[in-house]
């Protein structure tokens, strides 16, 4: 049985992570938006397009090999999801596939026909529902988070169920706050009121190894470039509605789940790549087992050290005057992702100045804007740092006295 990678180890495989800005060795903080890609995703993404690149279903050898690496990926997802190959959707990112997805339920919806979405979730699962919405005649409900527990009022929502409400959309963690939010009771409430559940878990993947069924999703979606992939996005979706859903599609492309909601040709390096990403992460604790319980085995190490990582980030930023950290402490339910504000000092500012010591961060509102309206950071934003497989200790070091030295 080989042994779990040591960060070092796994650092060597990310060429990114030998980039110097400012006579710094670059920290990247940016993985909620984005991860660096090691060599292994991009070595099989370059292996498809030198000697595989074909479109699909025709009987010439690099069409069939194309055919074979696309299934071979469904697959990969599948373990992934702990779900089947026909469940597994591709798309160009979670966005585009909500939009899809969300046209397609939409038309089997009756005007006030209703839909449920929350005030935590990035605005790619706000923006569909409210297109359909406006598009059908349907009404939308918002379940609200509260700023002091920093979750989501879960007790507000059977107030806003009814026997019309066809939809919940829900995310599975905040990628502003980094909350983790129990989707099973939410599941359970919808199921009771006949309504289906769309599962954001963009920022969950990267964290936590999906199991959109034990939740009870009807719908799971993520993108691959948040956990060392190329940007691709994946839906896993229960397969009698991936059969039945009214998708917009060509007449003459296929009529069966999942390749129906697939719309045109599809990205076929990335979706190599992205299979490839899945594939190394399972490999870093050990070869032993299944692709599932290598996964596991993996996110528990992965889960292990970001844990240690985010309470060191936590301490260190809370003792900084003048910041604020947003969001649950160590040892909730959370990912290793925070956010802060740094008193008279915007977060750009703070995002420009960290990089001159090599520590790349994100700020804004990240696309969760209703979470930004909600803690009165619409215009100045926040600022927001997360641990990847990459991440050192030293680097979050450097980032606590990067942050400090902006007060002095």
């Amino acid at each position: 049985m080989t042994t779990a990678k040591t960060v070092e180890e796994i650092r060597a495989e990310f060429p990114a992570l030998a980039r110097r800005h400012a006579d710094f060795p670059v920290a990247y903080f940016d993985g909620p938006g984005g991860t660096q890609v090691p060599e292994a995703v991009v070595e099989a993404i370059t292996e498809y397009l030198f000697h595989h690149n074909a479109n699909t279903h025709w009987a010439y050898p690099t069409s069939v090999e194309t055919d074979a690496l696309l299934l071979e990926a469904r697959r990969t997802y599948a373990a992934f999801f702990g779900g089947a190959e026909n469940e597994v959707v591709f798309g160009n990112n979670m966005t585009t596939l909500t939009f899809h997805v969300a046209r397609a339920l939409a038309r089997g919806w009756s005007a006030g026909d209703e839909i449920i979405v929350t005030e935590l979730d990035h605005h790619a699962n706000l923006a569909p529902w409210q297109a359909v919405a406006q598009e059908r005649g349907l009404v939308l409900k918002m379940l609200p988070f509260s700023t002091e527990t920093w979750q989501l009022d879960v007790a507000a929502l059977p107030a806003l169920l009814s026997p019309k409400t066809r939809l919940i959309a829900v995310g599975a963690a905040s990628n502003a706050l980094g909350t983790i939010t129990d989707i099973a009771p939410i599941a359970r409430l919808a199921k009771d009121a006949g309504a289906l559940v769309y599962v954001d878990g963009v920022h969950l993947a990267p964290h936590h190894l999906p199991d959109p069924k034990s939740i009870g999703a009807d719908f799971f979606v993520c993108s691959s470039y948040k956990f060392y992939g190329p940007h691709v996005g994946v839906l896993w979706g229960r397969h009698p509605l991936l059969s039945t859903m009214d998708v917009p599609k060509l007449e003459p492309s296929p009529n069966t789940a999942p390749e129906r909601l697939e719309t045109g040709t599809q990205n076929h390096e990335g979706i190599v790549g992205a299979a490839a990403a899945v594939q190394w992460i399972a490999g870093l604790a050990g070869s032993e087992g299944s692709l599932r319980a290598r996964l596991v085995r993996s996110y528990d190490l992965l889960n292990r050290r970001e844990r240690e990582l985010f309470a060191r980030l936590w301490e260190g930023l809370g003792v900084i005057p003048g910041v604020r950290r947003l969001g649950l402490p160590p040892g909730g339910p959370r990912t290793a992702t925070i956010a802060f504000t740094v008193d008279g000092v915007p977060s750009e500012s703070v995002a420009r100045q960290l990089a001159e010591v090599g520590c790349f961060i994100s700020n804004g509102d990240f696309y969760a804007t209703t979470v930004a309206r909600r803690l009165g950071l619409e215009k100045e934003g926040m600022v927001r740092v997360g641990a990847a497989a990459y991440t050192t200790s030293a680097e979050i070091d450097r980032i606590i006295a990067g942050v400090a030295a902006l007060q002095q």
